[in-house]
C-alpha cells in the first residue's frame, strides 16, 4: 500500500484535506496516492511529512519502524487568531504520540505561556491538544477570543453562555454570554488531552 494513503487513513484524513493543505486539487493529490513515492517533488513529500507529522525517510519507506514509534506532531508556539492550526508557520519544536492516538483525531502540541493554569500547568509546559469545536464541561480547551492569541482555560458552558476559568485563583474567571461568543467570536479550538511537563 503507498504510504501516503496509509498515513492518511490511520489520521482519518480525507483526500480533500490534505489537498488542501497542499493548496492543490483533490484529483491532484489523488495521483500521489497511486504512484511511487521517489517520483514525487522533494519539497511536496516535506510538505506531507510535516503535514502527517512523520519524517520524508518513512514515506519513502527506508525507515519502515517509525510508525511503530509513534507520530510527530508540531509544537507551537502561538496561535494567532484567525489562521488554521495547520497553516500556522510558528512551529517551535515537535513531539511524539502514540500511533493508537494519532489514529483518533488531529493533534498539535502548544507551549504553555503564563501562570493562569498553575500549579497544574506551569509556564514552558507542553500540552498535547486534540482539534475538535466543542467540549464538555471541566475540560481543558484551548480557546479563541477573537483579536487575542488563543489561551489556555478549563470551560464551563450553562444556558448563560461559556466560562473560562483559570486554575490559578489570582487570575478571575473569563464569562461570555451567547451574544458575546457570536459577536467576538469565542470558540473552542481543542481539547488538552495530555499534559508534558518541562523542567527548562
Amino acid at each position: 500500500m503507498n504510504k501516503i494513503k496509509e498515513i492518511r487513513r490511520a489520521r482519518n484524513l480525507t483526500q480533500q484535506q490534505v489537498a488542501d493543505y497542499l493548496g492543490i486539487a483533490q484529483q491532484s493529490y489523488r495521483r500521489y496516492e497511486t504512484v511511487d513515492t521517489k517520483t514525487i517533488s522533494p519539497d511536496t513529500l516535506l510538505k506531507l511529512a510535516k503535514y502527517f507529522g512523520i519524517t520524508v525517510n518513512y514515506l519513502l519507506g527506508i525507515d519502515k519502524n517509525e510508525a511503530e514509534k509513534g507520530f510527530k506532531i508540531p509544537v507551537l508556539g502561538t496561535i494567532p487568531a484567525g489562521i488554521p492550526i495547520e497553516a500556522i508557520q510558528e512551529v517551535i519544536d515537535y513531539e511524539e504520540i502514540p500511533v493508537e492516538m494519532a489514529s483518533k483525531g488531529e493533534f498539535f502540541g502548544l507551549k504553555v505561556k503564563g501562570d493562569s493554569m498553575s500549579p497544574r500547568i506551569m509556564n514552558g509546559d507542553v500540552v498535547i491538544v486534540r482539534k475538535q469545536d466543542d467540549a464538555d464541561n471541566g475540560d481543558v480547551c484551548v480557546v479563541m477570543v477573537n483579536g487575542f492569541d488563543a489561551t489556555l482555560k478549563q470551560i464551563k458552558k450553562d444556558t448563560n453562555g461559556i466560562t473560562l476559568i483559570p486554575f490559578n485563583n489570582t487570575y478571575k474567571p473569563m464569562v461570555y454570554d451567547y451574544k458575546s461568543i457570536q459577536e467576538l467570536p469565542v470558540r473552542i479550538i481543542g481539547v488538552v488531552v495530555e499534559l508534558r511537563g518541562k523542567f527548562k
